[in-house]
């Protein structure tokens, strides 16, 4: 489906002095309390699911415009993406919001109705990327409507069309004094982050991450960084190669490689890193019959820098081409492209391509490729890992990443109700799902205490008693069944709790069922008896 001839305003910065009372605004809309009604959320939810159905056009005509994103990509992984997440959202939403009893108390307090409360932060900023302009903007303004928040949104300026397409969708369907769009570039960008928010949410890079968060710390305002890093992919002798291959070469194309969890480099066995290259090739082929600057479904880099920035590292490079290296900056066009590389030192191995070219690692065991990795970026957003289960479940083991996909490329980013985020340098916290709605959620801790309980609580009040000290300890201390080597003691209350549960570990559920099984079998036996009788 071609994205449909629309007009789109030409891009407009947000005025500098307006910026204040947008944000005031918002703020006042939260301090009324309307957005904590679940009904209204639900409201503003449904439209902005129709609104993305109503100005469907309009939006892929934006990507079209500002990445040169096909139709199919726009559909599937923008508009359609958030769609989804809206429903999810909305049919979902009672449960995720639904005040939790706590249940795992001491006696002593299973009067005093504790529980968990979700309550929403407040007024949020979303901050977005223009890799995915529409989906990395909107999911998470899927979660905060889920939580009642309100929210000002900066859409990237690198995709203009985009951010005034989505400026006229929200403004027009939903609580224009809930939710705004504002415009702009760094000092837009420097104007919001001086006004004071309950949460801050960031895709981009490491590097405006860093300036986001410590501009946060200021004012305490905790954030939610999705950001990126040198993703490893893991190909060992035993992988299935053409699968890794094909699979590894989706990962590369979808969007131009503009993916913030798609894989810098490949750390293959050498044994097979030849078979390997050969089954990119068959891939590439596959995907792209008449070349991928012909097909209508390739994107192109987002502008003259960043192309500019993928090239340098191409040509300043001391790999070998194996695959791709055409490049035409007049279309922002970059082909496909592997290199073989024989040194950490590398260009390809030293920067994040954010883009559709990678390195190829050749390695002599599974350990030699983890310390690379490990050396490498220690914490990135992704890792793939084609291999069999052993192998796969060490890498697992051995390396940290915000995720972690086996036998392909990001598939564990790709689903919107699983969460998704980064650790230590790439990102912190996550979304998607459940996790966008408790993204922007605070878990207030509530305990009632009945009026007619004073009667027990002597125990807090002055003068002290040591004699009700030591009853109320009898009743709620528990103790360990562990000594002080850290061995678990199997002393005779050990095994009396062993022999009632008849060997369970499953706690008092699991005892009383094996019990049922038990009677069960007696009686079922009992009654056989008596038939041969």
């Amino acid at each position: 489906m071609a994205a449909s001839k629309v007009e789109i305003a030409p891009f407009e910065v947000t005025p500098l002095d307006a910026i204040p009372a947008v944000c005031s605004t918002a703020r006042a809309t939260f301090a009324s309390h309307k957005t904590k009604n679940l009904q209204w959320r639900l409201v503003q939810l449904r439209k902005l699911y129709w609104a993305l159905d109503d100005f469907k056009a309009s939006l892929m005509a934006a990507l079209q415009q500002d990445l040169r994103k096909g139709g199919y990509e726009s559909d599937f992984t923008e508009v359609d993406w958030v769609k989804n997440d809206c429903l999810h959202m909305i049919n979902n939403l009672e449960t995720f919001a639904k005040t939790e009893k706590l249940k795992d108390l001491p006696v002593t307090y299973s009067m005093m109705n504790f529980r968990v409360k979700k309550e929403p932060l407040g007024t949020v900023l979303i901050i977005g990327p223009y890799n995915f302009p529409i989906q990395l903007v909107l999911a998470p303004l899927v979660g905060a409507i889920g939580a009642g928040c309100t929210a000002v949104i900066k859409p990237s300026e690198l995709t203009p069309a985009c951010a005034m397409a989505m400026k006229e969708m929200i403004e027009s369907r939903l609580d224009r004094d809930a939710f705004a769009v504002v415009n702009g570039g760094v000092p837009e960008t420097n104007a919001l982050m001086e006004e004071k928010w309950d949460k801050i949410m960031f895709t981009g890079s490491a590097q405006v991450g860093s300036i986001i968060a410590r501009k946060a710390a200021e004012t305490l305002t905790p954030v939610c960084l999705e950001l990126g890093g040198r993703n490893p992919a893991f190909v060992t002798k035993k992988a299935n190669l053409a699968l890794a291959a094909r699979r590894l070469m989706w990962g590369k194309v979808l969007n131009a490689g503009q993916v913030c969890m798609s894989h810098n480099y490949v750390l293959v066995d050498k044994d097979v890193a030849d078979t390997f290259i050969e089954f990119l090739k068959i891939a590439y082929k596959d995907m792209f019959p008449n070349g991928a600057k012909a097909s209508p479904d390739l994107s192109r880099i987002v502008n003259a820098r960043h192309f500019n920035r993928i090239k340098k590292m191409l040509d300043e490079t001391k790999g070998k081409i194996v695959m791709g290296g055409e490049m035409d900056e007049s279309e922002l066009y970059i082909e496909p492209t592997a290199v073989l590389v024989d040194s950490l030192d590398d260009p390809m191995m030293q920067e994040e391509s954010f883009g559709p070219i990678f390195s190829i690692y050749p390695v002599d065991t599974l350990d030699q490729a983890l310390s690379i990795a490990n050396n490498v970026h220690r914490t990135p957003l992704a890792l793939m890992a084609f291999g069999d289960k052993s192998e796969t479940n060490r890498i697992l083991d051995e390396m940290t990443s915000g995720g972690a996909c086996i036998n392909d490329s990001y598939f564990h980013g790709a689903v919107h109700t699983v969460p998704f985020g980064g650790v230590g340098d790439s990102g912190w916290g996550a979304y998607r799902g459940k996790a966008s709605f408790d993204n922007f959620t605070h878990f207030r801790t509530v305990s009632e205490t009945p009026t007619w309980m004073d009667r027990f609580l002597r125990v807090r009040y002055m003068p002290y008693d040591w004699s009700e000290l030591r009853l109320l300890q009898r009743w709620t201390n528990k103790k360990p069944n562990f000594d002080r080597q850290g061995t678990v003691a199997k002393g005779s209350e050990y095994w009396m709790w062993y022999f009632l549960g008849l060997g369970t570990k499953g706690g008092v559920k699991g005892a009383l069922m094996r019990w049922l099984v038990v009677v069960a079998g007696y009686y079922l036996s009992a009654y056989m008896k008596a038939r041969r009788a």
